[in-house]
């Protein structure tokens, strides 16, 4: 008998783990694949890692920092900033022809970019800025307010919209064009206000080191441990079957499977909510040179090539109007990476990704490459020449890996901001109870096990 299992080793699942097994609670983890991570994980070809999801790390503060998202959570999984060899982003840009507004991890920067490009709506920007809630009061469920429509109280110029918006939904926009006002705030704060960073060795080192903490306090993790079925008895979980028909028993189950996916592992013919529809295709060009010596030297690059930003499922395979260009290359490390490389994201259609069959899948994924790079590379110096690998990862595989219906990245656009189910000690933590990123998904699973996991223990607790 555990206290609690969880479903899935992912950020969310590994944090929640961490969190109970600190207070001497038996926990297993149960993953399907041979890797953990979820969503955020890493892959190896051809010799090489290759992250998958990590663009960057968001809520960034700097060592000895005790305010912020990123410092309460280290506090809460009792791990040290220098477990995370977290290196500051070099600068980045949102690049719509009509105007460039550069940014980093110091918020002055787009103020003052705002103020050249905007000079009639800085005071606007910081009414704006002043406006967002605290970021300890988000959560809470304040969904239904637009974030396009709480920008126009502020915000007379469409453009500087579509342009700050641009940012936001391609790293956490669950449904299309518009987001809830909170989770708006959420991530204009960890994108805009706190910053990015990234480990030299990208997300392997992140992981590394949340399996190693949970494992070290005694947690369980089962890899290749697919949850067939949650067994209910009177309203409650009972057991949870496992594909190779073992039963495993918990007084609890949280579950970082989405919420339309767990609900199915209770009931299998539950339709759920809607799925959500918006999902990505990733390029990865390896270069045989630095980004920065052909001139591309920004963190990332938030491309879009009209003045609205057209944010939904695409009707073809893949939408290359709009994008986004990453190098890992261009953080603050203290030695230069091996290899130059390029990760270049846009939106895709997972009906169509997933009506092909193989060799046609094969081949568009070459296609759907060469569009990705031929639309970046209006927007960013063309880097085509001093590619020697590629690589290209569709919604089939994000569906693959993370179980996603229809490989929707950010999940349903519907989230159960409490965590809660209707089954009495069956609860939800990661994408679907509201709180997307890196940060966000550790921040989520903390959250719920100090809220229902950890009975009178979890009381108060807080650091």
């Amino acid at each position: 008998m555990y206290d609690t299992i969880i479903i899935g080793a992912g950020m969310s699942g590994l944090a929640a783990g961490i969190r109970l097994a600190h207070f001497d609670q038996r926990v297993c983890i149960l993953e399907r694949h041979s890797v953990v991570g979820g969503l955020n994980s890493y892959y190896r070809l051809g010799g090489r890692d290759f992250d998958v999801g990590l663009h960057a790390l968001t809520n960034f503060t700097p060592r000895g920092e005790r305010r912020g998202p990123l410092a309460r959570l280290l506090r809460q999984l009792r791990l040290r900033w220098d477990d995370l060899a977290l290196a500051e982003q070099i600068g980045s840009e949102i690049a719509f022809p009509e105007a460039r507004l550069r940014f980093s991890n110091d918020p002055a920067l787009l103020e003052s970019e705002i103020a050249r490009c905007f000079p009639d709506q800085r005071e606007g920007y910081r009414r704006l800025v002043a406006a967002m809630v605290d970021y300890d009061e988000l959560g809470s469920g304040d969904s239904g307010r637009s974030a396009r429509a709480e920008m126009a109280r502020h915000l007379s110029d469409p453009l500087l919209v579509e342009m700050l918006l641009c940012p936001l939904l391609f790293y956490g926009g669950p449904r299309p064009h518009d987001m809830d006002f909170h989770a708006f705030c959420i991530l204009f704060r960890s994108i805009f206000l706190e910053g990015l960073a990234r480990p030299p060795a990208g997300v392997r080192l992140i992981l590394r080191q949340l399996a190693k903490r949970f494992t070290a306090l005694g947690g369980e993790l089962r890899l290749r441990s697919a949850a067939r079925r949650i067994v209910l008895d009177g309203g409650r979980a009972k057991t949870v079957e496992l594909e190779d028909g073992s039963e495993l028993t918990a007084r609890r189950v949280l579950s970082s499977a989405g919420w339309n996916e767990t609900m199915r592992l209770c009931r299998p013919d539950d339709n759920g909510a809607a799925a959500g529809g918006l999902s990505f295709v990733e390029s990865i060009s390896v270069l045989d040179a630095q980004p920065r010596s052909l001139g591309l030297d920004r963190t990332i690059v938030f491309f879009n090539d009209s003045p609205r930003f057209d944010y939904r499922e695409p009707d073809d395979l893949v939408d290359a109007r709009s994008g986004v260009v990453c190098s890992p290359n261009n953080f603050a490390y203290n030695e230069p990476l091996a290899e130059g490389m390029v990760r270049i994201t846009t939106l895709a259609n997972f009906d169509r990704w997933a009506a092909l069959d193989e060799p046609t899948y094969r081949r568009a994924k070459l296609a759907a490459y060469d569009r990705l790079v031929a639309s970046a590379v209006r927007f960013v110096p063309d880097f085509r020449p001093c590619v020697i690998e590629t690589d290209l990862f569709t919604p089939k595989t994000i569906h693959r890996f993370t179980g996603h219906d229809r490989g929707a990245v950010y999940g349903s656009p519907r989230k159960q901001t409490d965590g809660r189910t209707p089954v009495e000690n069956l609860f939800v933590c990661g994408t679907d109870q509201g709180l997307v990123g890196i940060i966000g998904a550790l921040l989520s699973g903390v959250t719920i096990a100090n809220r229902y996991l950890l009975g009178d223990e979890g009381l108060g607790i807080r650091d």
